[in-house]
């Protein structure tokens, strides 16, 4: 899922989000941000829009750019409870069924 991330001087990154929980995720990035510095994430998941100011952590490299995991500071009760009852539908969905017999 893709995820806009603003930082305090105003430019803007584009990142994918490759995994994500209610306290955070780890974003795909062409280059890392400094760890430490304050952001906002934007990014939506199903029918959820997201806006919350998180923290980057520190990056890991990979073979094309970097993965960086960022904290969420700030997310709303409201965006917690969508971030949530998204997530949940998304693991039910990738769920194997059980069997029945």
């Amino acid at each position: 899922m893709l995820a806009l991330v603003l930082l305090e001087n105003g430019r803007q990154v584009r990142a994918r989000m490759n995994q994500l929980s209610v306290n955070g995720g780890l974003l795909s990035l062409e280059s890392p941000l400094d760890e430490g510095i304050k952001v906002t994430a934007v990014f939506h998941v199903g029918t959820t829009s997201v806006r919350t100011r998180g923290e980057m952590l520190f990056p890991m490299w990979a073979t094309k750019g970097c993965f960086q995991p960022i904290r969420f500071l700030e997310l709303a009760e409201r965006e917690r409870e969508g971030l949530s009852k998204e997530l949940e539908a998304m693991v039910r969905a990738g769920a194997p069924e059980e069997d029945e017999g």
